[in-house]
């Protein structure tokens, strides 16, 4: 038998990484954090390490959207002059990391990876750009996205992909694939992910990466999603250790409090407790769960039992309405985005140049739209009865997606929009409800297929509970670590 959380050689040609003894080594940002708190190392020097590696990977993984390599440099060099605020010095002070392309930063340009918006550079950075600023990182530019975020790869019109670090015939999913890519080949330590239905959490599955998406509530929206019927976007980052995870909510948490959900406070590395989990191994939703994905999948139980944690087997607790109404809401955010696209995004913007997908998506949602009343009422039930549908338990552990990573090309940006949805809807079926619930989850990476491809498995709590799922992601990385693209 094929052990699951066995990888390839790091010899493999397919994989793209850029670890090497220079000044990042193989450290995690908090690791490159305090060596550059304690003087140990100049974020000039890290910055520019980050850069040389970028610049190697670049050619095969196609990650960023827009360098800002220049500014960067600039940044890490004044680093003594502006890094201390009112509050000291910020936990991942002079850390390089990046924004994801659908965010404001000021003199970026932000394009929704959409060639419909002109992506005029912004005057000011947005408020989410501010709040994740105010942990210290410096960004070196924009990683890619798809249009609008919509779909699970990173892949634009035109035949302009983000590939698998990994194996670079993969992608590595999205819609958070730029910065899943450059976390997993090493480029930065830590980079910007969001989440609408799965973008934090499909990258870093895909990529072997920590992808944490947050309850509602912890911070701030931008324009554009602020005023959705349902907030289903979670901002947060992608990184390679439970710990920087740990470390970027508690250096967000320092400067912007949460105010619509608890506070996580300090971290334990395991909860005080033992849990009772619910596995979910089929989703309502698209296919069976693939042979490998269950694999991994019953490992991770086994583990978390070994623990000493109870684990049972659970159907899926979602409506059976769940996936044609989550369909419905997105098509009724693709078909604002197509009719509202100078409001939201600015002007010069272009529904002429609008992808097959988003078209699709929105043509869709306009021959429905006298069902919309009726999906968000359902959805908005669904919100509110999330935590009674756990039962007794306090957490529920499911795959990511439910098969193995596809090769880019497989939800290509430029295909028929009825094979798209076919494809995106069949690999994407655990991750959303999180999103309208607004509860939070974690993927991390528990193993692997035969090939070596990074397997994630998903952790979800109840609304606020997020210090719960950090802590148990913190005994299960200490008593199990994740597996290395350069091992």
């Amino acid at each position: 038998m094929i052990d699951p959380t066995a990888s390839t050689s790091g010899n493999d040609t397919r994989r793209v990484h850029a670890f090497h003894d220079d000044a990042l080594g193989y450290d995690d940002a908090t690791a490159v954090a305090e060596r550059i708190r304690t003087g140990e190392l100049h974020p000039l020097e890290a910055m520019q390490a980050a850069i040389d590696r970028i610049d190697s990977v670049e050619p095969a993984l196609g990650t960023l959207a827009f360098s800002d390599a220049d500014r960067a440099l600039q940044r890490a060099r004044a680093f003594g002059e502006h890094v201390r605020g009112p509050e000291g010095i910020p936990r991942l002070a002079g850390v390089p990391s990046a924004f994801k392309d659908n965010v404001a930063a000021a003199g970026m340009p932000t394009t929704m990876g959409s060639d419909a918006v002109r992506g005029t550079p912004a005057d000011s950075d947005g408020p989410v750009v501010r709040e994740l600023s105010a942990t210290g990182v410096i960004p070196v530019g924009m990683t890619t996205t798809p249009p609008f975020g919509w779909t699970a790869a990173t892949e634009r019109q035109g035949g302009r992909v983000t590939r698998n670090p990994w194996d670079v015939r993969r992608t590595p999913g999205g819609s958070s694939g730029g910065s899943a890519a450059l976390v997993a080949a090493g480029a930065l330590p830590i980079a910007h992910a969001n989440d609408g239905g799965g973008s934090v959490r499909i990258p870093a599955a895909a990529t072997g990466l920590v992808g944490f998406k947050p309850s509602q509530g912890r911070h701030s929206h931008e324009p554009y999603s602020k005023n959705m019927p349902i907030p289903i976007v979670s901002q947060s980052v992608v990184t390679r250790s439970v710990r920087d995870t740990v470390s970027f909510w508690a250096a967000f948490e320092s400067r912007r409090p949460a105010t619509k959900v608890a506070p996580m406070g300090q971290i334990a590395p395991a909860p005080d407790r033992r849990l009772r989990i619910g596995m979910v191994e089929q989703s309502p939703a698209g296919g069976p769960t693939d042979a490998v994905t269950l694999t991994v999948l019953r490992l991770a139980a086994q583990r978390l039992e070994e623990l000493g944690h109870h684990v049972d087997l659970i159907e899926a607790p979602v409506p059976s309405t769940f996936e044609d109404d989550f369909k419905a809401y997105w098509g009724l955010l693709a078909l604002a985005t197509s009719t509202q696209g100078a409001s939201l995004f600015g002007e010069g913007f272009d529904p002429a140049e609008l992808d097959a997908f988003t078209v699709g998506l929105a043509a869709q949602a306009l021959r429905r739209l006298h069902r919309i009343p009726g999906v968000l009422l359902r959805l908005n039930r669904m919100r509110r009865r999330h935590d009674a549908m756990f039962g007794d338990r306090d957490l529920i552990l499911n795959p990511v997606v439910n098969h193995e990573t596809p090769e880019v090309g497989y939800l290509d940006a430029d295909q028929d929009f009825d094979q798209h949805m076919e494809r995106v809807a069949n690999w994407v079926t655990f991750t959303p409800a999180q999103n309208v619930a607004g509860s939070p989850a974690i993927s991390l990476p528990a193993g692997a297929a035969p090939d070596g491809m990074p397997i994630g498995v998903q952790l979800s709590a109840h609304i606020g509970h997020d210090r719960t799922l950090l802590e148990i992601a913190s005994e299960y990385e200490a008593a199990f670590p994740f597996a290395r693209i350069w091992e």
